[in-house]
């Protein structure tokens, strides 16, 4: 049952990045003002999916990873810390900072090097959680062959 709980945490997670991800992109190429306040508004109640998704996700690979040692589980190990710090240190306040600014109508210099931030730290927490699913996936094969 756990690892079908970090699976789906974790997929929920990633999903939800890359949806803030896509449609910031999409609403900062090719939309109105308008559109991209309702994006950064959206985005923040989105977190509310996000935060517990990621957070159970990560709470549970590090219990079922505790006792682990083999190459897989410890690569996620070390990367969990870092998704974890990039997404409440970086992604959150720029979120909410954003989300304010966009709903004041300022889409100054200051806006889009913060969007630009948020837009790289996004990509580095997508392209972090797609190796701890890659490397889960490994790692539910091997169990699945141990134990058929």
């Amino acid at each position: 049952m756990k690892p079908k709980v970090h699976a789906i945490a974790g997929v929920i997670g990633f999903l939800m990045i890359l949806s803030f991800w896509t449609s910031t992109i999409l609403s900062e190429l090719f939309a109105t003002h308008e559109t991209i306040a309702a994006v950064k508004h959206a985005i923040l109640y989105g977190m509310a999916i996000l935060i517990p998704a990621v957070a159970v996700a990560g709470a549970s690979g590090m219990n079922m990873g505790r006792k682990r040692k083999d190459t897989p589980a410890l690569a996620k190990k070390r990367r969990i810390p870092f998704i974890a710090a990039n997404g409440l240190l970086v992604l959150v306040p720029a979120a909410f900072f954003l989300e304010s600014k966009a709903s004041a109508g300022v889409f100054d210099g200051v806006f889009y090097a913060v969007q630009v931030l948020e837009l790289v730290a996004g990509a580095t927490n997508l392209f972090l959680m797609g190796l701890n699913i890659r490397d889960g996936r490994v790692m539910s094969r091997r169990r699945k062959q141990r134990h058929p």
